[in-house]
């Protein structure tokens, strides 16, 4: 098998200094340093940089990105946050080529930082039908050669009923349109049971899989991952399951957390926490005890189920800071979620992959090569600086780079 690539000198989590094969965009030899031989391949010095997997980003809103100075949450709130979108949405603010320019930089700034797969969420709605998908999918083309897009239809409140005739027609064409997923808000839905069967038909019927924003409240009555868990049991639905977000599991007693966290395991459910968002939007107006709003990461693991982490809103009304990089939310983990670095580190990159149905990237023969090359002896020391010196591989083939340099002058 002809080599594509040779990248020279590279230092694995675990200390090892190797040179990394790559051939048809996947690990092919993992040698030690100067063992890779003068055979084929191009060759790229990595000067002793740490090799990790790639970053992913599972959970982004690319048609929403970069418009706080523009589009100002009044309240600070979840709601005052809707309210916003919903008036720009109404008077028209977001046109195609504006949607177009914004995602361009931030699928840039999400490139530069290290990540090769984003999962994004796309606004859809009767008003503005499949507008926004269009303006996406164009993004994704432009940069189809430096990542992977994924594209989530989140379909406006309300789907069910008359009143959300237009809304599912706005689905059907975000579908068509070239979305991947079906994606909604049940528990925003006037029927949030209805609504789980709207999106489950919608999806069996196109044959995709589902990314929902679950329960994003502080109310512990509200509980729809349950619904969403029952309904994958009791269709047998084959297709991959997200449920973002998941704040109000964490509002209940331990023991009940653990009986639905069985639950999601056993309908092979994955979760993915924000806590950028929602460290910021929830909890507002409490004087005490605040919650940090976010999923039981801990207990869910435990169960078995599949936990990654997302950047979420980056610069909008949900959240007016973000600068679309994996490390923000990894760091947020360690320090709001109480997990540990090398875990952080996973739930953005290969915990963020598979939740997305890709392969891990374990450093093995026949993993995708797809990684960041950082100067930094571990993980721990990545989240901590926030490096921003990083080498990209793509499929073996270097992507993007940014070098930093800070002079003292004295």
């Amino acid at each position: 098998m002809p080599l594509d690539k040779v990248l020279l000198d590279g230092v694995l989590a675990d200390g090892r200094v190797v040179d990394v094969q790559v051939a048809d965009g996947m690990i092919s030899a993992i040698v030690g340093a100067g063992s890779a031989g003068p055979a084929g391949g191009d060759r790229f010095a990595l000067g002793g940089r740490l090799l990790l997997p790639a970053l992913a980003e599972p959970h982004a809103h690319l048609d929403k990105a970069l418009v706080a100075a523009t589009i100002n949450n009044e309240t600070g709130d979840l709601y005052g946050a809707m309210d916003a979108m919903d008036r720009a949405l109404k008077g028209w603010q977001f046109t195609h080529d504006g949607i177009v320019d914004r995602a361009s930089r931030a699928v840039e700034m999400l490139i530069g930082h290290g990540v090769t797969l984003v999962r994004t969420h796309v606004n859809v709605g009767e008003a503005f039908g499949a507008a926004h998908i269009h303006a996406i999918v164009q993004v994704r083309r432009a940069y189809e050669h430096l990542i992977d897009i994924e594209i989530v239809a989140l379909t406006q409140p309300s789907l069910t009923g008359s009143a959300g005739r237009g809304n599912r027609a706005a689905l059907a064409a975000a579908l068509a349109a070239g979305a991947d997923l079906v994606g909604a808000c049940p528990h925003l839905d006037d029927d949030p049971v209805g609504c789980v069967g709207v999106v489950f038909d919608a999806a069996t019927d196109a044959g995709v899989g589902l990314d929902l924003h679950t329960d994003e409240t502080l109310d512990a009555g509200m509980l729809t991952l349950r619904d969403v868990a029952r309904a994958v049991q009791q269709r047998g639905f084959p297709h991959l399951v997200a449920a973002s977000h998941c704040v109000s599991l964490s509002m209940l007693p331990i023991a009940d957390q653990r009986v639905v966290a069985a639950e999601v395991a056993a309908a092979g459910i994955a979760v993915i926490p924000q806590p950028q968002t929602n460290l910021y939007l929830q909890g507002r107006g409490l004087a005490s005890a605040m919650p940090r709003g976010l999923a039981p990461i801990d207990v869910l693991r435990e169960a078995g189920v599949l936990v990654a982490a997302g950047g979420d809103n980056v610069q909008d009304p949900f959240n007016p800071l973000g600068r679309c990089d994996p490390l923000e939310t990894a760091a947020l983990l360690v320090m709001a979620g109480h997990q540990l670095p090398d875990v952080a580190y996973a739930m953005v990159s290969n915990d963020a992959r598979q939740v997305m149905g890709r392969q891990r990237i374990e450093m093995t023969v026949g993993d995708p090569a797809d990684f960041v090359a950082l100067p930094v002896a571990s993980a721990r020391e990545a989240i901590a600086t926030a490096v921003p010196d990083r080498l990209v591989f793509r499929a073996g083939q270097l992507v993007a780079s940014t070098t930093w340099q800070t002079t003292l002058h004295r």
